[in-house]
């Protein structure tokens, strides 16, 4: 593992940390002291996708009508109509 010091890391900052990110860590020293290590992060999780249950259910045709008129007997105060 390569060692830079402040300056150095600081001149070359985009190149370091492309090549940490593709597996190559490196420390950043001080006055020849080690202070940090910089290594790439763990991959995130890939997102959760739309559509993943496209094709395991159904959605009936009047789903936008399922208890049409118990709803209208609840807001209406019709208490024949209501379960």
């Amino acid at each position: 593992m390569r060692t830079f010091n402040i300056h150095e890391a600081k001149t070359q900052l985009s190149k370091l940390v492309a090549q940490a990110a593709a597996g190559e860590p490196f420390i950043i020293a001080k006055a020849g002291k080690p202070l940090v290590k910089v290594t790439a992060l763990e991959a995130p999780a890939k997102p959760r996708r739309l559509g993943f249950l496209a094709g395991k259910f159904t959605i009936p045709s009047d789903f936008d009508r399922l208890g049409e008129e118990e709803i209208s007997a609840l807001f209406e105060g019709d208490d024949e109509a209501a379960p």
